[in-house]
């Protein structure tokens, strides 16, 4: 739409409003715009609608009390203040141009015009399709609530409110995507969250030119951290209420994208993805136990294939009481290309256990175990160790909090195999420093991704690798800048 358009005022004749409807909105032509005329007080009223957005029963309500005016007022010249004060909403608001109108009248809310009039009025009777708020599959825990994030933003923020009812929680709307036109919703705590934060991730926001975010979340993200073939998560994602809500408290910044179920935590590091709110739904000692373990599976979908190749190219690396490992037999296919080729397999399940249904996941499941995995092994395409070894590397893989780092981890994990195929213990030791630096150099919005590690921080190191009591955690995140490091209300 032309800058003149954005800016072209209401005109005071309802029958030039329908024109611009009908010639830029598509009104007549597309079955769920729609409008209804009405006659109140001897003027023409008008309400502009999109059926599958609205509530149709508030509408039906909203137009009984409209029309009851004819039966309780006299001719007035004063007649949007009467409609205005008849409407039975608590959401009203008004405009002043034809492009709100239709912005409005498009997200799902109700546009009221009376003729003679340069004014609109805007009621919220939003009623969106989607599901009920329920426990995010990617996110479960066994102790913890269960209503989780679903695709309505309104529904996300409420969820939020109602676990922080403090007055200084902001939520500022912004529209994203000239043609989409997708709320989102910049989710913070006003005395608590860096405001250089705040200014940078808006300034980001409302730079965005595209036609449309239909990916949601997703394409934000790539326009707010420009991460490029990055394979590494620059930010968090999370479908679980609680879990945000503890973020917003430790003074990160939240992004809130329509239609997505995933909100967006920002500024985060390589370990703000290993944490998992089962940690915090059990007692220290366990939530400890449970994170050592975690930690372990992830170092070993990361380095046990290419240490295990190793020992296999050179066993004279293995100390004697561990000489049993390495294939007892000679097989026709080299050891590298067996990892490979089971790597390749277990990513041909995970795909088809997505795309798979349901009820024909655990078929899926049995023909992978028992006909393709002991099969293989017997006709001698793999080794018994190569399936042990390929698939304990998978499980330290799904033990992965975050889905999109436990990806990056594999490729990692690929990077490493072949430096230590080629150029063996000196290529592994080189690949893992390399590695290293490779994480060390990320930063994104001014946050090095191995803090507290580099640069080391000791107090917050022991935060992440024991998990402390809450009423011992009474300092915040110095990694987000916050402007209140204590976690205690502020003094009003």
């Amino acid at each position: 739409m032309a800058a003149d358009d954005k800016k072209k005022p209401i005109p005071s004749s309802l029958s030039e409003v329908e024109t611009y409807m009908k010639n830029r909105v598509g009104l007549g032509d597309s079955f769920d715009f729609g409008v209804r005329k009405l006659k109140i007080l001897k003027k023409e009223v008008h309400f502009y609608y999109v059926n599958g957005l609205c509530d149709t029963s508030i509408i039906v309500q909203i137009i009984k009390e409209i029309v009851g005016i004819n039966n309780r007022e006299k001719l007035s010249t004063q007649l949007q203040a009467i409609v205005e004060n008849r409407i039975v909403h608590q959401s009203i608001q008004p405009v002043q141009t034809l492009d709100e109108i239709v912005d409005q009248v498009l997200s799902g809310l109700i546009a009221i015009l009376v003729d003679g009039e340069e004014k609109a009025l805007i009621v919220d009777v939003r009623s969106y399709p989607g599901r009920q708020p329920q426990e995010p599959d990617t996110e479960k825990v066994v102790r913890g609530s269960r209503d989780g994030y679903v695709e309505n933003i309104i529904v996300n923020t409420a969820l939020t409110r109602r676990r922080i009812r403090d007055e200084r929680l902001r939520f500022e709307m912004l529209k994203v995507g000239e043609r989409s036109k997708t709320d989102v919703a910049l989710g913070y705590i006003k005395d608590v969250a860096n405001p250089e934060l705040i200014k940078v991730i808006k300034k980001e926001l409302e730079a965005i030119d595209i036609d449309g975010i239909t990916m949601a979340d997703k394409t934000i993200e790539e326009f707010l951290v420009k991460q490029g073939y990055n394979p590494y998560p620059l930010v968090r994602y999370t479908e679980r209420a609680d879990v945000a809500a503890t973020h917003l408290l430790e003074g990160h910044v939240l992004i809130y994208v329509d239609t997505s179920p995933s909100v967006i935590i920002t500024p985060t590091t390589f370990f703000h993805h290993l944490q998992h709110a089962e940690e915090y739904r059990q007692s220290p000692g366990v939530g400890t136990m449970v994170r050592w373990i975690r930690f372990l599976g992830v170092a070993a979908s990361v380095v046990l294939l290419p240490l295990w190749y190793l020992f296999v190219q050179d066993p004279g690396l293995l100390p004697d009481y561990l000489s049993f490992i390495g294939p007892s037999k000679e097989s026709n296919i080299p050891i590298l290309l067996q990892l490979f080729l089971a790597d390749i397999g277990i990513e041909f399940l995970r795909m088809a256990a997505i795309h798979t249904p349901t009820p024909l996941s655990t078929a899926m499941g049995l023909i992978a175990a028992v006909l393709i995995g002991q099969i293989a092994i017997d006709v001698g395409l793999f080794g018994a160790e190569v399936i042990l070894y390929v698939a304990v590397a998978a499980i330290g893989t799904y033990a992965t909090p975050s889905y999109e780092l436990s990806v990056a981890n594999k490729i990692g994990r690929i990077f490493l195999l072949a430096a230590a195929a080629i150029f063996k213990v000196p290529g592994f030791m080189v690949g893992v420093v390399l590695w290293i630096l490779f994480l060390a150099g990320i930063k994104c919005l001014n946050t090095p991704y191995l803090w507290p590690f580099l640069p080391f921080s000791p107090k917050a190191c022991l935060q992440i690798l024991v998990r402390r009591a809450v009423p011992g955690s009474r300092i915040r995140p110095s990694i987000v800048h916050s402007r209140n490091r204590v976690r205690q209300p502020a003094k009003s």
